[in-house]
């Protein structure tokens, strides 16, 4: 077996391994890196080698992060980087055993997210000011956030030439670069055409963001926090009391195009999760109308709604 003689240096190749051989996206990768940071702290003021770690030890830390009350979704999340950690260095020869193998995960409650109703998201709509400059560029963010069930990366990174129009669909940048094709309803299609004429067309995109779709004022890219912002001020002034954000929208089309009825593989395909226990947390409501149409069922898809 070979020494741990620069624990740094492991961790930074740990965290390439998880971008480049695991596909990870880098925010995931560096979150799994920080729980490990936590481990090898809890380990060196415990004055135990991270290669020479057992089990006992590592529990004691789970129990650490119970005694400072994280919660049990968060102590699954750090026992999985732990356990990825573990594995890599039994990969690499650091290692001839594995101490996690018998570490328990804690149980948790299946949480079921915050979902709009059509009627808010037709309110948030109306809310849209689209006589300011921007109003037709939320507009069309909105449509396909919710037409498209986008994460919030995948919209402000959206790119033209990702776009479609005649075939209906876009092709996704999700998670772990793995593409996925999305139909596009022919709602958002009119409101990205709108936003491409109107808008988007008269502006000249900062260097970097030429094949951005969605830009600001300034011809950059958006972010993240400016989605949001869009979001929670469209819902204060169509007066949903709901606590949301850009991610309610995807959970709400995923709820709608259940509730319509579409099959939840096809949903799964639709949203980029990789297992479908992720999906199935919107399977609370009846089971027996899935079938296997996605277009005919989502709201967005009828252009007389």
């Amino acid at each position: 077996m070979r020494d741990i003689t620069d624990i740094a240096d492991v961790k930074r190749r740990f965290l390439g391994h998880l971008t480049l051989e695991k596909g990870m996206s880098q925010n995931t990768a560096q979150a799994y890196s920080d729980d490990v940071d936590k481990l090898t702290r809890y380990l060196a003021d415990a004055g135990v080698a991270v290669d020479r770690a057992t089990t006992d030890d590592l529990e004691r830390f789970i129990c650490t992060l119970q005694d400072v009350g994280i919660q049990a979704r968060s102590q699954a999340r750090i026992i999985s980087g732990v356990k990825g950690f573990y594995k890599f260095l039994r990969l690499e020869g650091f290692m001839d055993n594995d101490p996690t193998e018998l570490l328990l995960t804690p149980k948790i409650g299946r949480h079921l997210p915050e979902v709009l109703t059509i009627a808010e998201i037709d309110r948030m709509i109306e809310a849209i000011d689209m006589s300011k400059v921007e109003g037709q560029r939320n507009r069309a963010i909105i449509e396909v956030l919710y037409g498209c069930g986008l994460r919030v990366s995948e919209l402000v990174t959206l790119k033209l030439s990702q776009l479609f129009i005649e075939e209906r669909y876009v092709v996704i940048q999700g998670k772990g670069n793995k593409q996925r094709l999305v139909p596009i309803s022919p709602v958002a299609i009119e409101q990205i055409n709108l936003y491409l004429e109107q808008t988007r067309s008269h502006q000249v995109a900062q260097r970097g963001s030429e094949d951005i779709l969605f830009l600001n004022r300034r011809g950059a890219m958006l972010t993240r926090q400016m989605i949001f912002h869009i979001v929670k001020q469209l819902c204060e002034l169509a007066g949903i009391r709901k606590i949301i954000s850009p991610h309610t929208l995807r959970h709400s089309f995923a709820t709608h195009l259940l509730e319509g009825g579409a099959n939840l593989r096809a949903i799964q395909q639709m949203l980029g999760h990789e297992s479908i226990t992720t999906t199935e947390i919107y399977v609370h409501i009846d089971r027996s109308r899935l079938r296997d149409e996605i277009l005919s069922h989502h709201p967005r898809n009828n252009p007389s709604h």
